[in-house]
């Protein structure tokens, strides 16, 4: 598509991926206000169980109250900024190593050595700093912006849609976590992703194995990205599929959800995710999940995920850090998008989505 003032549409300047500075600016502007995975219920099973995460830099912690409800902290005393958590765990009461402050589960302030001594100590008004939390089909996201709109206004009909494709989804729970570093700005890792132009070429078992290239399409709605795609033929499927166990069994289906998760259901109902977590300029860890009923063993699963990270994953992998080189290349130029007004999968109009939204996400 091209715009009669501004031609056709190109590729972001290569200071996007490879500049300190703009990589900072993500972090406290896009990064910091936009909806992060931070880990799943089943994390959190009973009262006081905690576990820490870093967002956009944030060291933060979710845990389960007394009251059952889940919460998202910063992971800092207010008395002299000690870090109160680690890792994960159970505890009745927060306190921190530092100086013994302690907190309720709910984040009010409960005591601390010799604060009685201090005349109009202000109990009341001292408490951890809440962060802003949702729960999405039973993954837990954090926005840093206490103001962010709800995730229902963000990626609007996705959790209704996940539900119509996995309709056991809330009684879903992580079987195995394959944590993938890639030596490459995360958007580039994100783009990859978020287009299957390239798919065909560098993906043979995905591309004959799992979906139909031919029917594959990618369209935005609100700050998702709505993959679809019919699957192969039972006959070229790697993996048995029962077609009469759901009426979606039979494709797939991808909702990314900007800027850095996707929930995927593979052909058979099968779900599992991506998240993106920036660790440098030019470094992301990618970490690819994949789940069963209650976590329960699943052979089909776990073969699958291991033919997904010998096949796909190896495969992106040298793609991405190839293009992350290229991008430091003083040769490279801006190349034009390939975008077709009928869309398809030979197509690159959902990178120029993004690409909208990075701009406005920065500021």
């Amino acid at each position: 598509m091209t715009d009669k003032n501004t031609g056709p549409a190109r590729a972001l300047e290569p200071r996007y991926y490879t500049d300190r500075e703009i990589y900072r600016r993500e972090l406290s502007t896009l990064l910091a206000r936009t909806w992060q995975f931070a880990g799943h219920v089943s994390q959190l099973p009973d009262s006081g169980d905690y576990f820490t995460v870093t967002i956009a830099e944030q060291n933060l912690f979710c845990m389960r109250g007394g009251d059952g409800r889940v919460r998202a902290f910063y992971n800092v005393c207010q008395h002299r900024a000690h870090e109160l958590l680690r890792g994960s765990g159970n505890c009745r009461v927060i306190t921190c190593p530092y100086h013994a402050w302690s907190y309720r589960l709910d984040g009010r302030f409960l005591s601390g050595p010799n604060v009685k001594s201090v005349p109009d100590f202000p109990r009341g008004d001292i408490r951890l700093t809440d962060v802003r939390m949702e729960i999405f089909c039973g993954f837990i996201f954090v926005n840093l912006d206490p103001d962010a709109a709800p995730m229902a206004e963000w990626f609007p009909g996705a959790q209704e849609e996940l539900h119509e494709y996995v309709p056991d989804i809330e009684q879903l729970q992580p079987l195995l976590w394959l944590e993938i570093p890639e030596h490459c700005n995360w958007k580039v890792s994100v783009e990859n992703y978020s287009e299957c132009y390239h798919c065909r070429i560098n993906h043979r078992t995905f591309s004959t194995g799992v979906v139909r290239p031919e029917t594959y399409d990618i369209q935005p709605h609100g700050r998702c990205l709505r993959h679809t795609s019919e699957c192969q033929n039972l006959e070229q499927l790697s993996y048995p599929v029962d077609l009469a166990a759901n009426p979606h069994a039979g494709k797939y289906s991808s909702w990314f959800l900007w800027p850095a998760f996707s929930f995927q259901v593979y052909p058979g109902n099968l779900l599992n995710t991506y998240h993106w977590r920036p660790a440098g300029v030019d470094r992301v860890t990618v970490w690819r999940g994949w789940f069963t009923s209650g976590g329960g063993e699943s052979k089909v699963v776990r073969d699958l995920a291991a033919q997904d990270r010998a096949t796909t994953v190896a495969e992106d992998i040298r793609l991405v850090e190839s293009v992350q080189r290229g991008l430091n290349s003083r040769g490279y130029r801006p190349g034009v998008l390939v975008i077709d007004p009928e869309s398809g999968v030979n197509s690159e109009h959902s990178l120029r989505a993004m690409h909208q939204w990075l701009r406005e996400d920065l500021g």
